[in-house]
């Protein structure tokens, strides 16, 4: 990826600190009050750090391949006027079936993005939206566009986040970037060309054997 950019693990962790400094990585410690990945790069964002964009890659995205972080800065770089972008993925017929069985059965397998003409989001939820019928011709070539725990964000939209109280829909779908939405602060998604592996996501215990595969698939693992 072009240019010099600093990786930091922010986490309430110490067993996660000793693990990124064990093999030379950097670790900070963000308070234990901080509801979520936001609010955590938040922290480091209001601790007096000079920078002025902040990329939130979660930890459970592990299949996220790292162009898709280098378009989110390049998308923050083009347009100085962006307050946050995420990215998202048209879904695979195999990454719908993962989503689908998981919310059959109680287990939420991702979260799908809304998204308006001007490309910015209208919303995101751990249901499966637009809702395909059963047996549909479109179960084959799905427009569904799964979410990825990536984020960037300009630290003026980072430190207004982090005054904000959460908003109810927030809570009731566990997903802090509702927060934004709610407050009407703009969201772009940057709708990428999907990898060629399923983009599955670390949710659920049953998850694990296949991003285990598609890595060990890739050479990572």
């Amino acid at each position: 990826m072009p240019g010099d950019h600093e990786v930091v693990v922010a986490t309430d962790n110490d067993r996660i600190v000793e693990a990124v400094e064990e093999i030379g990585g950097r670790a900070v410690m963000t308070p234990e009050s901080c509801r979520n990945g936001t609010e955590r790069v938040a922290a480091l964002a209001g601790d007096g750090s000079p920078d002025e964009v902040f990329v939130n890659f979660q930890g459970d995205a592990l299949l996220t391949p790292p162009d898709f972080v280098a378009a989110l800065i390049a998308h923050m770089e083009k347009h100085p006027d962006c307050e946050v972008a995420t990215v998202a993925v048209r879904c695979s017929p195999g990454t719908y079936r993962h989503i689908v069985i998981d919310q059959a059965e109680g287990r939420v397998g991702g979260t799908t993005a809304i998204v308006n003409a001007a490309g910015n989001a209208q919303y995101f939820s751990k249901r499966v939206l637009p809702h395909i019928s059963p047996g549909d011709a479109l179960e084959n070539d799905p427009p569904v566009l799964l979410h990825l725990g990536l984020y960037a964000y300009r630290r003026s939209a980072l430190l207004r986040y982090a005054a904000l109280p959460p908003c109810r829909v927030e809570e009731i779908e566990g997903l802090e970037q509702l927060r934004f939405l709610h407050h009407e602060i703009p969201m772009a998604v940057l709708a990428l060309e999907p990898p060629d592996w399923d983009m599955i996501e670390l949710n659920n215990p049953q998850d694990l054997e296949p991003i285990e595969r598609i890595l060990a698939e890739r050479g990572i693992a």
